[in-house]
């Protein structure tokens, strides 16, 4: 005669559902909880990575059609919330008037709050080469941090690291220039920022302005700058067409050519062309 198996509690012992314990198990979240905060007990973090907010028209207007889709991040300060991620997200907040917004309470140390704004603002792509070299800045002047470091908790090549960084040794005055010029490439950038003086910074930058300089020739100039340079090239003038069907390159002998020199030649050019 086979034995039935039998699973589960023996039948003399119940299971207990006290209300107390089922209350706290249903209570347990292990993940982030969202709640709404007060504006009045919330306040932006003194190490924000992002010193220009932008304009904030677009975002006011989404947050009034769909409210904030990403809440903000903040961690407890006293009797307040500071915010750890999403600045802009709490000031279109307040210019709409809105009175809270969701939010994601952190326990977090400074330098993992650091972390966290520093990660989302590289995220977003309007956040500008000057602001990033600033916040990983932050991030060795404070908390001691190694390029290293750095490099895995953003999850960019050590070099990269180590450029950026040191792009945050560029003055402000040559930073405005740069924005007044529309200098926005990195790698134009980070060559800016490899001159040893902030004269030498600034010759570069009006040079690349003056002669609208290409990556190739940007660096050349760099070098020479710089002093790396032995023997002197000549100065080479390129344009490329709007719709980059054509590219024109004039090479001179000299080192040094200036504005009018470079028309004289175009109109010589013109005329011949004419002629035939």
């Amino acid at each position: 005669m086979q034995k039935s198996k039998k699973s589960g509690l023996p039948e003399y012992i119940k299971m207990r559902h006290d209300d107390h314990y089922v209350d706290l198990i249903a209570s347990r979240s292990y993940s982030p909880r969202i709640r709404m905060l007060s504006l009045d007990i919330i306040e932006p973090s003194a190490h924000q990575a992002r010193m220009e907010l932008g304009s904030m028209q677009e975002l006011m207007d989404s947050i009034k059609e769909k409210g904030i889709l990403e809440p903000v991040l903040v961690r407890r300060k006293n009797d307040k919330y500071e915010i750890i991620a999403g600045e802009r997200r709490y000031i279109a907040a307040k210019n709409i008037k809105m009175s809270e917004i969701p939010c994601i309470e952190m326990n977090v140390s400074d330098n993992e709050a650091m972390e966290l704004a520093l990660i989302e603002n590289m995220q977003r792509k309007d956040l500008d080469i000057f602001e990033e070299a600033d916040g990983l800045k932050v991030l060795i002047d404070l908390y001691g941090y190694s390029h290293e470091q750095i490099s895995k908790k953003i999850g960019k090549a050590r070099s990269t690291v180590t450029e950026i960084i040191n792009i945050g040794r560029i003055p402000k005055e040559i930073r405005k220039l740069c924005d007044e010029y529309g200098i926005t490439s990195r790698s134009t950038v980070i060559e800016i920022a490899k001159q040893k003086s902030k004269e030498d910074m600034h010759r570069l930058v009006t040079e690349i302005k003056r002669r609208e300089l290409k990556r190739e020739d940007t660096r050349e100039l760099s070098r020479k700058i710089k002093g790396k340079v032995q023997k002197e090239k000549g100065f080479v003038y390129r344009y490329e067409g709007k719709d980059k069907k054509f590219k024109l390159k004039i090479e001179f002998m000299r080192g040094e050519v200036s504005s009018e020199e470079i028309i004289e030649i175009l109109e010589d050019i013109i005329y011949k062309l004419k002629e035939k």
